[in-house]
Parts: structure tokens; C-alpha cells; sequence
């Protein structure tokens, strides 16, 4: 079945149909994305991720397609409809759209108005006037249907009947639904209106209560607004291009001269728009918009997803994590360098002065007790005043970092932080989320659901199912694109390595804590289920780190150990001499390794790998301070320069935490000095930049910051 539809997709995308053909084999064998990109280079021409996906989101959509192409063919079957024409047009199509307007005049119908129209006989009729001879009178015509039994009473009964029957084929015309969808997407307006009485209580939608936008223009964020407003119960939404623009087009394809006839076809061209066509094209404008926005909202939410993701960790250091808090106090947690937690408690930094005591010696005697190197904040309620406290205690080696805890509080509260704290509340689970964050954000985050991260916009309107799979395939890349030390990876984090899984992820655990750490790759072929194709799969993306062969610590795949090695015995050398030497490496003629299987892209990577094995492809870590006197909305003041983390980025600007407990958006047109038509051009998610304020409003708890000079 794919085989049809490697050229077309090869065409779409502006590649060779090689590629794509070896890219579509792949992954029916059931290869994954990381895998395909990473060790099958050869295969596919070195077509990176992005590509990848793409081959193998349009084959899915291909495959949907023929799926209803055949249950159309199937229906039609059933009920003696399928001409051998009929069977070439549907053949022929190649949109869903299309697809749906050849089967529209043949799907079974509830009973509308041109069905009892013709129940009563008034096709005949309908057929007469929509032929618009000139020596034909409609009327004339119609008094021979008059039939009371039939409810046909007066002549206008029965010519009501015949223009019913004449718009539904109007409505079901193929080309004219093709020509007023193209009108529809091209001239189309969004208009925007608050329902009455309800001005006061959805006062955040105030922008759109009277507002007009071309469909064709309309940004992602806007749409999904208007659509949130109008599923609220605060604002009426149509989408709807100038109607003598319809009007016309309908004219130009269905009106034949100015007779009698055609006054009674125009009349029901009219009806048909007003009545079918145009609420059919709103509907699928709708869809197709919302799909549209849904696509660019998870663009952008996954793309802050996969920064937020690779932010750089902090490495092994023990940390002391506080998730701060006024009332209940703060929940303090210890961990060690591989994020164990070895102790808890909880101090009240800004009660009595008691309290503030006390809680000074408790943090000065943890940092000794634990040789603690870094304290990592929460930035939720009372952090600064938290921060302010520690940083009073002038801690000698000891570093004070504040974490983004977006999304800490849905981890402590689920079954994975219950599965692995079951003997500790919440509050203290929290504080080990927010610790091990800083120690590693990617190990830690992929126990959140993605969409819990707080980095997107609109991630409750779009599409859930495919919010979910792109979000899955951000995770995913960037889990293989770092890679997973095998002895010390949770659960969750095995789980999003190439060709595991959650059953296989937990097997591998369970086996670990049987029989000890694993030594080398091959061990994995002794877990129970892992067969060969998985081992394929997931083995280059693991990593051991302290294993007896230098290549299980790398990203070398077993499948090219026999490489190596035979480049260490032609140099009469140790694979670990190859990475422990340079000029040893400056030997090698990767020509001389060349197979039918095995190229220079390949080669390539070994080398690169050789030299820096098992590297972390992100940046490194790098301290980072609020101002010391803002510490909440209030303390700010226009023309204030201000350090900030980016937060989140938008189509239309990005957010950014400047330590007030509410984040400050820079404006895409503050950004640069110069004209950018993304803010992701400028900025990435856990930036740090420096910010100017220009507008507070304290009532509604809104910053307005820039970063042109």
C-alpha cells in the first residue's frame, strides 16, 4: 500500500524518492525517529528528525485517507451505486475534502426538505425549471402537481417543494463546494461579538467584542481566543466571506439566461446558500482554521518544550531544595549528587524571630552535614522572601539558584512520586522535584505529563490526541538526543528511549534491582522481553558508565563495535587509547572501513564519538540572580533594567520571570532592533536576559517589558 505513495510524498517534501522509500521501510520494520536518524544515516540520505517525522506523519495521513476512500467504495457497493466514474473520481482524490464532496450526494440522508419533495413526486418539476427554457412557465407547470392529499395545496406549495430539490443539488454541486471553499479560505472574516449581558463577566475577552479578522491572516493565538470566548458563552463567532462574493459565483455557474425559470433557480440558489452551503463551508472553515491553529500552538508549545527540556543541568552536586512557603513554612529536602533524598524538614524563615533563628541554624547545620553545594528555590509564593533569608546567611560554597517548580506540584500529587516516595507527603516530594530539576530538568521533567509543564498556550483547546503524540516525540528526541545512563535512570526516563517503553522500562528496573548494575550493553539481552529488535533500538542510546568495554559509555552502537576494533588492531592499539589519543585518531582512513552497509556518515559519528564520548549535548550550567530589591509587583518602576528568565515564548512575544511572582511579556516588537517575525528567531525558553520595564498595571497584574535599548 506505501509503495503508492512514496513519490507523492517525495514530491511534497522536496526529497528523493530513495529516501523516502528507505525512511517508509524503516519504520514499518518499526524503527523510531531517534533511531532512524541517529544509526541508519546510510539509508536515508542523513535526513535529520524533523524529516522523518514528517515522512512519517504524511504516510499516516495517507493511510486515514485510503481507509475512508475504502469504506466509501464499500458503502456504495452495498447499495448498487458505484458507477465505474463514480469509482475513478473517488480514486482520483487526494484531499479528505474532496473525497467527502464526490460522496456527498450519495451518503445516506436523514429526511430533508428535498426528500419529501421528491416523495411528493416534484422531481420531474425541479427538473423542468432547473433547465430554464425560455418557453417554459414555471407556474403553468406547477399546477399540475397540485394534490391536497400530497399537502400541495397552491402553486407556491408545490414550487417551494421543486426549489427545495433544486438546492440540495446546488448544495451537493462538486465544483461549486470546491470554488466557494477556496472563497471561504481566501475572503473569509472572523467576526467576533460579546453576547448581550454578558460584557461585564467576560471582561478578559474585551478585545474581541467587536471584532473583525480576514481568515487568511488570522494568528494562531487569536483564533483559539475567539474560539475559548465563544465555547465560554461570551462571544458569537462566524466566519464568513462577503456574500455577493458567493452570491456570484453561485450566478456564474447556475444561472443560464433571465426567464421565469430562472427567477424560481435563483431563488433557490439563495436558499442553498444561505441554508446549506454557507453553514457547510463555516463548518469546515472552522475545522480547518482550528486545525491550523492547533498545529501552530503545539509548534510552539513543543519547541519551548524541547528548550525547557535540554535547559543545561547543574550536574552531581548535593543539593539542599526548599519549596517555600509563608504559612505552612518551607519544606526543606537533602539530596545527594545522584539525587537521593537523605533528609527532610521543615523551617519558618519568616515567623517569629524565634523561628527565624532556629530556622538559620537548621540550614547553616544541613549545608555542613551534607556538604551541601548548591541551594535550588522554588520560585512559587514566598520565594524571594526565601532567597532573601538564605542569601542573608552568607553560605561560603554554597550557590543559590532559583527553579521554575511549574508543574512540581502535579508530580508530588501523582502515582509515579507516590510509586517512589510512598512513605512522604506531598509537600516533601515537591521539594525533591524541584532539587533534582536543577540537578538534571530533562531526568526530572519526564515524570511530568508534558502538557503540565506550563510552557504553552491554549494547551486545553487544541487537539489532545495530537498535543499528546508531538509533545511525546519532543520528549522523545531530546531523551535520545542526550542519552540514558542505563544503572541510574528511572522508570519514566527508560521509558522514552528509542524502542522501550513503559513494559520494557519497567522490566529493565526490575532486573536492576535484582541482579545489580548492568556491565555491559549485552546484559540487556538477558532482560525478560527485550528481544533483539529492541536491543537494536535502544542499546546506542544507553549508557554505562562505568563499563569494562569504553563503548558501552559511548554513543557507539554495538552494531559498529566491530568497527572500532578493527581500527584499534590496525593501530595496535586499545579502543581506549583511540579515545584517549588524538594523534592516534589523525591515523585513521575512515575509506578503509567503508562496507555496503557502513558510509562516512556513519564513520563520522564514530570518530566524533571517540573523541568525546557519551558528550551532553547541552550548554553548560550558569548561575543566574533576581534584583535583589523586586521582589514583587509593587517594587517595580517604569524604567527599571531588570535580569529575567524567559518562561515561555509566543507567536507574539515572550514571557519572562523577573522575580515578582508574575511574569513580564516583551512584545514581539520589543524584542530587536530589527523587524523578526518569531520571537524564537531571538529568544529560547531558560534564557536570561536583561529587560526594561515600560507599562505596570498592578489591578490586573500585568508587565509590559522590552528588550531594545
Amino acid at each position: 500500500m506505501k509503495e503508492k505513495y512514496i513519490q507523492k510524498i517525495a514530491n511534497e517534501l522536496n526529497l528523493q524518492n530513495k529516501q523516502v522509500e528507505s525512511t517508509a521501510f524503516l519504520i514499518s520494520e518499526g524503527a523510531t525517529v531517534p533511531f532512524i536518524a541517529r544509526y541508519r544515516k546510510e539509508a536515508t540520505g542523513s535526513l535529520d528528525e524533523v524529516a522523518i517525522t514528517a515522512i512519517r506523519d504524511r504516510l499516516n495521513q495517507l493511510e486515514e485517507l485510503d481507509k475512508r476512500r475504502e469504506a466509501i467504495l464499500s458503502s456504495l457497493i452495498e447499495r448498487n451505486l458505484l458507477t465505474d466514474e463514480l469509482k475513478e473520481k473517488i480514486e482520483q482524490a487526494e484531499t479528505m475534502a474532496t473525497l467527502e464532496d464526490i460522496y456527498l450526494p450519495f451518503r445516506p440522508k436523514r429526511r430533508t426538505r428535498a426528500t419529501i419533495a421528491k416523495e411528493k413526486g416534484l422531481e420531474p418539476l425541479a427538473q423542468i425549471i432547473y433547465l430554464q427554457q425560455d418557453d417554459i412557465d414555471p407556474f403553468a407547470e406547477a399546477e399540475k402537481y397540485i394534490d391536497e392529499e400530497k399537502d400541495l395545496k397552491t402553486v407556491d406549495d408545490v414550487l417551494q417543494g421543486a426549489r427545495d430539490i433544486i438546492a440540495e443539488w446546488i448544495n451537493e454541486d462538486q465544483d461549486t463546494r470546491a470554488k466557494l471553499r477556496e472563497l471561504f479560505a481566501i475572503k473569509g472574516v472572523f467576526k467576533s461579538r460579546v453576547i448581550p449581558g454578558k460584557e461585564a463577566e467576560g471582561i478578559k475577552y474585551k478585545d474581541y467584542y467587536n471584532w473583525e479578522e480576514p481568515v487568511i491572516s488570522a494568528p494562531s493565538h487569536r483564533v483559539l481566543a475567539m474560539r475559548r470566548g465563544e465555547n465560554e458563552g461570551f462571544l458569537s463567532l462566524r466566519i464568513l466571506p462577503p456574500e455577493e462574493d458567493a452570491i456570484y459565483i453561485l450566478e456564474s455557474t447556475f444561472i443560464k439566461k433571465h426567464n421565469l425559470c430562472s427567477e424560481q433557480v435563483r431563488t433557490a440558489m439563495i436558499d442553498a446558500y444561505k441554508r446549506l452551503l454557507s453553514l457547510s463551508m463555516e463548518t469546515e472553515i472552522r475545522l480547518e482554521t482550528k486545525q491550523k491553529a492547533d498545529l501552530e500552538a503545539i509548534r510552539v508549545f513543543a519547541e519551548n518544550l524541547r528548550q525547557l527540556l535540554l535547559a543545561p543541568p547543574l550536574g552531581e552536586k548535593n543539593v539542599l531544595a526548599i519549596d517555600p512557603g509563608f504559612r505552612t513554612g518551607c519544606k526543606v529536602v537533602c539530596l545527594d549528587k545522584q539525587g537521593k533524598l537523605l533528609y527532610n524538614t521543615t523551617i519558618y524563615p519568616t515567623h517569629s524571630e524565634e523561628k527565624v533563628k532556629e530556622a538559620e541554624n537548621i540550614i547553616i547545620e544541613l549545608c555542613k552535614l551534607y556538604h551541601i553545594e548548591v541551594i535550588a528555590i522554588g520560585n512559587g509564593t514566598a520565594s524571594r522572601e526565601t532567597e532573601s533569608f538564605i542569601r542573608k546567611l552568607n553560605l561560603k560554597n554554597v550557590h543559590v539558584v532559583m527553579v521554575n517548580e511549574s508543574g512540581a506540584s502535579i508530580y508530588s500529587a501523582s502515582e509515579v512520586a507516590r510509586e517512589e516516595f510512598p512513605d512522604y507527603d506531598v509537600t516533601v516530594r515537591g521539594s525533591v522535584s524541584i532539587g533534582r530539576r536543577l540537578q538534571d530538568p530533562l531526568a526530572e521533567l519526564v515524570k511530568i505529563e508534558p502538557k503540565s509543564i506550563g510552557v504553552g498556550q491554549y494547551q486545553h483547546d487544541v487537539d489532545q490526541t495530537l498535543l499528546r503524540e508531538k509533545l511525546d516525540d519532543v520528549v522523545i528526541s531530546c531523551v535520545n538526543s542526550v542519552g540514558v545512563e542505563l544503572n541510574t535512570a528511572s522508570k519514566q526516563l527508560l521509558t522514552y528511549v528509542s524502542g522501550l517503553g513503559e513494559k520494557l522500562a519497567h522490566s529493565i528496573v526490575e532486573y536492576r534491582n535484582a541482579n545489580g548494575p548492568f556491565k555491559s550493553r549485552e546484559e540487556l539481552l538477558k532482560v525478560p522481553r527485550l528481544g533483539p529488535k529492541a536491543f537494536e533500538q535502544a542499546a546506542g542510546f544507553l549508557r554505562i558508565r562505568n563499563a569494562k568495554n569504553p563503548l558501552d559509555r559511548s554513543a557507539v552502537h554495538p552494531e559498529s563495535y566491530s568497527i572500532v576494533y578493527k581500527m584499534a588492531e590496525d593501530l595496535k592499539c586499545t579502543v581506549q587509547d583511540l579515545m584517549d589519543n588524538e594523534s592516534l585518531r589523525r591515523k585513521i582512513n575512515l575509506k578503509n572501513y567503508i562496507t555496503d552497509k557502513v558510509g562516512l556518515p556513519t564513520l563520522n559519528d564514530i570518530m566524533d564519538e571517540l573523541a568525546k564520548p557519551g558528550r551532553d549535548p547541552r550548554e553548560e550550567f550558569e548561575l543566574f540572580k533576581f534584583a535583589d530589591d523586586v521582589n514583587k509587583i509593587e517594587d517595580l518602576r517604569i524604567g527599571m533594567k531588570l535580569p529575567g528568565i524567559v518562561t515561555n515564548i509566543t507567536n507574539f512575544g515572550a514571557f519572562v520571570d523577573i522575580g515578582v511572582h508574575q511574569d513580564g511579556l516583551i512584545h514581539i516588537s520589543k524584542i530587536a532592533n530589527k523587524f523578526i517575525k518569531n520571537p524564537a528567531e531571538v529568544l529560547k525558553v531558560h534564557q536570561k536576559v536583561t529587560v526594561t520595564v515600560i507599562d505596570i498595571d498592578i489591578e490586573r497584574k500585568r508587565i509590559s517589558l522590552s528588550m531594545i535599548d
